[in-house]
């Protein structure tokens, strides 16, 4: 038995195919289906039940695998205590974004971080946030920004900024001939676009129409904040933009009024997350730093 065939059995109950665990441990699917079939002679078990049309893990594969994701998580943990303890700042730096945040907090963040960090190697991942957490505490990620609440089990978390919600409204929507900010209030009685399910900004924006009379507009679910921008442009419907999302670089389409709120203003909080003990728990608040200097105006600062 060795590491190697240990990921391959843990790819496999990730994917549940053959040919995807390959692809993601970056071998042939001959080459992880003979080492699986190896692992389970050498244990005198069947791990993996094989059918036509899809993959299951058997009773004692389950429990082999959840025995396996300890092992790799604590041989991820001695590396990293390694690389961390040779130089932190020169290493490599697993982090994951959610798609709502990483498209428009990464151009103002990224320059800033190959100038002050230029030998850091920075491995950016967009995944929703369950994902991110996920794959946090399984060690294949290093640092999560996320938007709170953020479990507190086994993880530290650091306050980066606060960042409004914004309005937008086609421009021939009542709306959007009202100067100034717009109470919240104004919102009682809309149907707001959405995002599908599993996107952190979806609860984020269904919890401010829950608390100020909007509902969600049935039969559509976007896959993007671009997909929501351009249906409010086509006059489908008025939605929740994130303030970095209409900020510069980001372009704005004709046709779109962003309009933004009178006090108290809808937000959500942005954290950086790592787990409780990491090889880089040193430098990890000073990277906290830079991901929290974004122009002025643009987001709030942490308390």
């Amino acid at each position: 038995m060795n590491l190697r065939d240990l990921r391959y059995l843990v790819a496999v109950a990730d994917h549940r195919h053959f040919g995807r665990a390959a692809e993601a441990c970056y071998v042939s699917q001959p080459t992880l289906s003979a080492q699986i079939k190896k692992l389970e002679k050498e244990l005198g078990v069947q791990l993996v039940e094989r059918n036509p049309r899809h993959v299951m893990m058997t009773a004692v594969g389950d429990q082999v695998v959840e025995r396996a994701r300890t092992v790799l998580h604590e041989v991820d943990g001695i590396r990293d205590l390694a690389r961390g303890a040779r130089d932190p700042e020169a290493g490599a730096l697993r982090i994951g974004l959610f798609p709502t945040l990483a498209p428009y907090l990464l151009p103002h963040v990224v320059p800033h971080l190959h100038e002050r960090y230029p030998d850091l190697e920075l491995l950016l991942v967009e995944l929703k946030s369950e994902d991110v957490l996920q794959q946090l505490r399984d060690g294949q990620l290093d640092v999560g920004i996320l938007a709170r609440p953020v479990p507190d089990e086994g993880l530290r978390t650091i306050d980066l900024f606060t960042e409004d919600f914004v309005l937008a409204v086609p421009d021939a929507h009542p709306l959007a001939g009202r100067p100034g900010p717009v109470p919240a209030a104004a919102l009682d009685g809309e149907k707001v676009l959405l995002l599908e399910d599993g996107h952190c900004l979806r609860d984020q924006a269904l919890e401010v129409c829950k608390r100020f009379g909007a509902t969600e507009r049935g039969g559509f679910r976007a896959t993007s904040l671009e997909t929501l921008r351009q249906m409010v442009v086509a006059g489908v419907g008025i939605t929740l933009l994130p303030e970095l999302a209409v900020r510069p670089p980001v372009a704005m389409p004709e046709g779109l009024r962003v309009l933004r709120f009178a006090d108290p203003v809808p937000h959500r909080r942005i954290a950086m997350v790592w787990r409780t003990g990491s090889a880089y728990d040193g430098f990890l608040p000073k990277l906290a730093d830079v991901f929290a200097d974004v122009p002025d105006g643009y987001v709030h600062p942490a308390a």
